[in-house]
């Protein structure tokens, strides 16, 4: 078993149970590389052979079988570079604290670990959304696995986005921004604007304007096969631009146009674990937490 270990240099991850966690590689002889800025933090708490192998670009799929990410939704989120365009499958194991993606119980990690070497898991495959700009915004890296955001860089003042579906005219919501999802993203920003959840199989993306002022205006879906095209303007000369977690400022010359990637992402879903059972236990559906 061959696997590649990103988290992020936080106090969650100098924790007994990452200490443990590679213990048991150790023991289960699996051969690991660690992404560079984590190995140099692990260090206060792990005596690494000095010859460790780390990685700090894309990683190659005749080298790695797997890429076990240790933290929350956001650092499974940062590791998509590495993985997406060679396929590797990845798995969550959750130091953060909520976790649609990374599922895995930090002190649940030795059966994970065992399921990856034995093969006991499938493959859920995540579509991408894809952005495209004249200047290349974002380089090669012009991907996301939750959502693209338009938002106002002045606080003080609303935005107009203008959307276009298949070169159609949408709508011109006046807004704080404005949400492009994926269904995996459903449950992310969008879900706190009241866009819908959607199945992780669903083929559509969701707009969901960010605090509208026009009330009456709300979440639509689109098919994934559609092309957006959005274009902002206000009072202010810029605005901002996300792809789940990274951010670059434009100006309202530039069009965002947005089409789903022609590559997905594989997240490893363990026996027992569903999107269903994950909602219900997320979102507290079912509970009567009335009286806690």
């Amino acid at each position: 078993m061959r696997v590649a270990i990103y988290g992020r240099p936080t106090p969650d991850n100098l924790s007994e149970q990452v200490k443990d966690f590679f213990t048991q590689l150790d023991r289960l002889n699996a051969e690991y590389v660690i992404h560079e800025t984590l190995c140099h933090f692990l260090r206060q708490i792990i005596s690494f052979n000095p010859s460790v192998k780390t990685f700090s670009g894309e990683l190659s799929k005749d080298s790695v079988d797997y890429l076990i990410s240790l933290g929350g939704d956001g650092t499974l989120l940062e590791t998509l570079p590495f993985v997406a365009k060679q396929g590797i499958p990845v798995l969550g194991i959750n130091t953060g604290k909520l976790g649609f993606l990374s599922l895995v119980p930090k002190e649940n990690f030795l059966p994970a670990l065992m399921a990856l070497k034995e093969k006991k898991f499938t493959i859920q495959n995540r579509s991408l959304l894809s952005l495209e700009t004249s200047g290349g915004l974002f380089g090669k890296y012009n991907y996301a696995l939750n959502e693209l955001v338009v938002q106002r860089n002045d606080s003080s003042t609303m935005i107009t986005v203008h959307a276009y579906l298949n070169g159609e005219f949408l709508n011109s919501y006046w807004a704080d921004g404005l949400i492009v999802a994926t269904p995996t993203g459903s449950t992310a920003y969008s879900l706190s604007c009241s866009g819908p959840i959607l199945l992780p199989d669903e083929a559509s993306f969701i707009i969901t304007p960010i605090a509208p002022h026009n009330l009456n205006v709300r979440p639509v879906l689109v098919p994934d096969n559609y092309t957006i095209k959005l274009k902002a303007e206000g009072r202010s000369p810029s605005y901002i631009v996300s792809l789940d977690s990274r951010m670059e400022v434009i100006d309202s010359s530039v069009e965002l146009n947005i089409s789903k990637a022609s590559f997905g992402v594989k997240l490893i879903q363990l026996p027992g674990q569903s999107f269903t059972q994950t909602l219900r236990k997320k979102l507290n559906w079912g509970k009567d937490v009335r009286n806690k």
